[in-house]
């Protein structure tokens, strides 16, 4: 039998939301058998919902991307992933994250500034992707100059996380892997000094008198540059194309800044910039009249969640309007995004110095996606001043 529903196709690929009413009223638990390894898609918002609090059953420890991993620090389920959160989670506690508003402010009106020709340029590569690399790599401690390398190799390592053959970014990964390393190894080095940056911090942490190898640190820097990234990249640019296409929605915000907070949690429910993350079962589950196997991957889908009509009203109108429920862009339970804090702060700073540099902005065309199938967001977003 075809299926139906296949994540890879084009046509899902160009415009996801495509194939959310099938999953959500015809398929609440759909197999896909087009990757290795095959795995079940959760779409409706309370079974997804259910599903990220109930980390017993949906567990991390085998990894959250479509391939099987071994637990990797805030990725694996608790005791492992208490202990390393508890070291990284000070970095970003909304108290620690509105610090760094003025930072970021400047940060947004100097890109606004520097860009060469202002009546036509890419939102993505000349603003909405240097910000947050720029933010993440300041938190950790990577200089600047080195930008370039790590926007390479946080792309690479999200792009090898949704392949079915990631064997073909392994040097680049490698790279990465030294690189990082070396900065942790010189942070040790000077461990007299006291510690300023994230990747510092993490090097002279200890609690109950453990503390972290270097493989451990690692593992928690990629993590952090990979969501710190890419996601609010594509919040950003995902905000700001759903908004061109409407210039009455553009015109909206130009006419009331104060409404930048809703859009970007309009944004975040419209088009999470991750359109889910998945979990392995740890027993048999039954869910609407189908077995998901023990050991299963289970693609926890949150972008269908969010166009669920049983938890919002019109959920497939980007509106300005104030709506009521709370989406799944950020997860829920102990794996809510570390970074959500950071995020929205850097979205809504990005959102108003555009506004207040270019109010006369408009929509070229939508540009490119980028790659992995389960991440959302525009590879390059071509806009003009009019």
């Amino acid at each position: 039998m075809t299926a139906i529903y296949d994540p890879f196709t084009p046509t899902v690929l160009a415009d996801p939301a495509t194939s959310y009413h099938h999953l959500l009223e015809e398929e609440p638990v759909y197999l896909c058998q087009d990757f290795d390894p095959k795995f079940y898609i959760l779409s409706r918002y309370q079974d997804v919902e259910s599903a990220l609090q109930d980390i017993e059953t949906f567990s991390s420890e085998f990894g959250q991307g479509p391939k099987y991993s071994m637990p990797a620090g805030m990725l694996s389920d608790p005791p492992q992933h208490t202990f390393f959160r508890r070291l990284v989670q000070k970095a970003f506690t909304p108290q620690s994250v509105e610090l760094l508003a003025p930072q970021i402010e400047n940060l947004a009106d100097n890109l606004l500034k520097e860009i060469d020709d202002p009546t036509s340029w890419d939102l993505h590569d000349d603003y909405a992707f240097p910000l947050p690399v720029i933010v993440i790599a300041n938190i950790l401690g990577v200089p600047e100059q080195d930008l370039h390398l790590i926007k390479k190799w946080s792309d690479a390592s999200v792009e090898a996380m949704g392949a079915e053959d990631p064997t073909s970014y392994q040097e680049t990964l490698q790279q990465m892997a030294q690189y990082l390393l070396k900065q942790i190894s010189d942070r040790r080095l000077n461990s007299e000094k006291e510690p300023v940056d994230l990747i510092s911090k993490l090097v002279a942490a200890k609690i109950e008198d453990k503390g972290l190898t270097d493989e451990e640190i690692l593992g928690v820097v990629n993590q952090l540059l990979v969501g710190g990234n890419e996601t609010t990249t594509s919040l950003i640019t995902n905000a700001v194309w759903r908004m061109l296409e409407k210039p009455k929605l553009w015109q909206s915000l130009v006419d009331n800044p104060a409404l930048v907070d809703r859009a970007v949690e309009e944004s975040l429910r419209f088009d999470p910039p991750v359109l889910g993350l998945f979990r392995t079962t740890t027993r048999d589950v039954e869910l609407h009249g189908k077995i998901i196997p023990k050991n299963a991957k289970v693609l926890l889908h949150y972008a269908a969640g969010n166009r669920d009509p049983r938890a919002f009203n019109d959920p497939n109108n980007f509106s300005l309007d104030e709506r009521k429920g709370r989406h799944l862009a950020f997860g829920l339970g102990v794996h809510f995004c570390l970074g959500a804090p950071l995020a929205r702060l850097e979205a809504r700073v990005a959102l108003q110095a555009l506004v207040q540099h270019f109010p006369n902005l408009a929509f070229v065309n939508s540009g490119e996606r980028i790659k992995p199938f389960f991440l959302w967001g525009r590879k390059t977003l071509p806009v003009q001043v009019t």
